[in-house]
């Protein structure tokens, strides 16, 4: 017989699902397994974002399985992996509240080193993998994006492509009332947390199914990061512009002595192409830069919400059931 359920429960697992349908059957197994292991109150809450296979009905059957402590989230179309763990902020009560990938390359087994690490008293709890199980490029971009940002911004994240990490109510709470539109979660709760720390996990292959980033997609995300976190691009284009700009004049008049000196030839027109060319595609890479920050500008001045939730499928409290 399921348990009453507690509406104040110490860990809330926030899970953004999409289009998983293959690999939810032994996510449950192993994830209930886990948590109920742990002999601790627990909510795990579910977040169907957009997904267009069976996923939102399975998310259905295990809610009616496990209605104490199940809670699913669906939302009206797809909005994104972070839109969707804010939606499930935005519905968790637990006092830890934990994220994790639906894919099982963070295996569940793994929750309990977050746990323990918060109860050590650290608001925040990033994770990094043992050894990666994705395809070469994505390690390579990870390790060069984790350089990049680090020389850039202050944030501090040695793995930040894991997905399973602890956060304290006190940093859910700056993170729901952020108002930006496009934003870096494990970033930004590492700026809002006071004492943060990071564990070894492990790290498995995909369950089932692909994982749904895409090159595009990864690349998006990192430039997300840097001009969500830091002016600093904006700040290195301006600087390599004063020093193009003077060494462009200090090579024209050098161009403009040899002119009158040697006076004119043909051979250093093509040098000439290849130096123009460097400029215009330096030129083009800091347009290119500008127009993300002002891309962030536009988006946050439409002020459209983050998610729309089609329907929330939970218990209701006791305190609304009739007397």
């Amino acid at each position: 017989m399921s348990a009453a359920v507690d509406y104040q429960p110490e860990i809330s697992i926030v899970i953004p699902v999409y289009n998983e349908e293959p690999v939810l059957p032994l996510l449950f197994q192993r994830l209930f397994t886990v948590m109920d292991g742990l002999g601790r109150s627990y909510e795990i809450i579910f977040v169907d974002d957009g997904s267009r296979d069976r996923t939102a009905w399975l998310l259905q059957q295990q809610f009616q399985t496990r209605p104490d402590r199940t809670r699913v989230v669906i939302l009206k179309t797809n909005f994104g992996q972070h839109a969707a763990v804010m939606a499930g902020f935005s519905h968790s009560l637990g006092r830890y509240v934990i994220t994790l990938d639906a894919d099982l390359q963070n295996p569940p087994e793994e929750i309990p080193k977050i746990i323990a690490k918060m109860d050590e008293g650290y608001d925040y709890v990033g994770s990094i993998r043992r050894k990666r199980q994705d395809v070469w490029w994505r390690q390579v971009a990870g390790r060069l994006m984790n350089h990049l940002r680090e020389r850039l911004t202050r944030i501090r994240i040695t793995d930040q492509g894991c997905m399973l990490r602890g956060y304290h109510r006190d940093v859910i709470a700056p993170l729901l009332s952020s108002q930006e539109s496009f934003t870096f979660i494990p970033a930004l709760g590492f700026l809002y947390a006071g004492h943060a720390t990071e564990v070894v996990v492990e790290h498995e292959e995909r369950a089932a199914g692909r994982s749904k980033y895409s090159l595009f997609s990864l690349i998006q995300l990192y430039f997300d990061l840097m001009t969500g976190f830091s002016a600093a691009p904006l700040r290195i284009f301006s600087l390599t512009g004063i020093g193009v700009s003077i060494a462009s004049f200090c090579f024209v008049v050098y161009l403009t002595i040899r002119r009158l000196v040697i006076g004119p030839e043909m051979e250093g027109l093509f040098t000439l192409f290849a130096i123009l060319f460097f400029l215009i595609g330096i030129s083009l890479f800091g347009m290119g830069m500008m127009g993300e920050y002002l891309g962030r500008i536009y988006h946050q001045t439409k002020q459209r919400p983050r998610y729309l939730v089609r329907t929330v499928l939970q218990r209701p409290s006791p305190a609304a059931e009739p007397q």
